[in-house]
């Protein structure tokens, strides 16, 4: 019942830069199937109201469609599309950024057995479920307010509190619970994923993020693996492959440089994991590379 008008609302209030004039709100139209991109998934909640988004992610691939939703509860590195895009049948899509903040909030002031009970291990940072009427319900009448600004203001945040709520109490509430909790497995893991994203090129050791983590080393891979379904040393491969990418873009013929500034001293060994990762090789890559637009998970 719902997905008629979000795809009205989706299709009336998207621009070319995916942003609306609500806060933490992003509206995505893609009327053409470019091949996987790479990105960062963020945290958010995503809703396809039309279409099909695939998702990959290590060795997972997660694949969603009209009347899906996905969490990204951590920022991981992803390689993204949407499948059969068309001008006359445009994939549609709503993303609300994930405030830890914001679910404390709503943790705090939830009463003894409001939330369901979840276990104290760490959860996948991305999974994808089927949207309740009731999520729907919210998001369309937070759109609706787009068309509404004399009331925006005021009614936006509440409504925001609506859809957290409902992720929260719904298939996925664990790992979005734990987004909220200063002392969960996934806040504990989030700290090694901040270092390394903001480190990326630097060499580290296990035992050192593990005690950056306030883990023991065995319980900080355990819960690292889980959720991001890959190991530390993989997941820094990543973003530095990640980034050499976006490097190349405006630096296309310094593939030596490149690969050194993302942390790579052996020119031959960034070119084979690139490779690997990519498809074809640095140089050749980088011809046909363009900027990525912003990309909803």
């Amino acid at each position: 019942m719902f997905l008629e008008e979000l795809r009205i609302l989706l299709a009336r209030h998207a621009r070319a830069d995916w942003t609306t004039a609500i806060d933490g709100v992003l509206i995505s139209k893609v009327d053409r199937s470019d091949p996987p991109a790479p990105s960062t998934s963020g945290t958010v909640l995503a809703v396809i109201a039309q279409g099909t988004k695939r998702l990959a992610h290590g060795d997972r691939i997660f694949e969603y469609g009209a009347g899906q939703y996905l969490v990204a509860s951590v920022d991981l590195p992803v390689t993204g599309q949407f499948i059969g895009a068309t001008p006359q049948f445009p994939a549609l899509g709503f993303g609300l950024t994930l405030e830890p903040s914001a679910v404390a909030e709503l943790l705090l002031r939830a009463g003894p057995g409001d939330t369901p009970r979840g276990g104290g291990t760490a959860r996948p940072g991305i999974a994808v479920s089927d949207a309740p009427e009731a999520l729907l319900d919210a998001v369309v009448r937070l759109l609706r307010l787009l068309d509404e600004p004399r009331d925006r203001a005021v009614l936006a945040p509440l409504v925001k509190h609506e859809i957290l709520w409902r992720l929260i109490t719904g298939e996925q509430g664990a790992a979005v619970r734990q987004l909220g909790l200063a002392d969960s497995s996934l806040s504990h893991v989030s700290r090694a994923v901040r270092w390394i994203r903001e480190h990326y090129a630097e060499p580290f050791r296990v035992e050192d993020l593990a005690r950056l983590s306030g883990m023991s080393v065995s319980a900080f891979y355990r819960n690292f693996q889980a959720v991001t379904a890959m190991s530390p040393i993989r997941f820094q491969k990543q973003i530095r492959l990640q980034e050499a990418r976006l490097l190349l873009a405006t630096h296309p013929r310094d593939v030596t440089g490149v690969g050194h500034r993302v942390g790579y001293d052996s020119p031959s060994q960034f070119s084979r994991e690139y490779r690997r990762q990519f498809g074809a090789p640095p140089s050749e890559d980088a011809t046909r590379l363009r900027l990525p637009s912003p990309a909803l998970p």
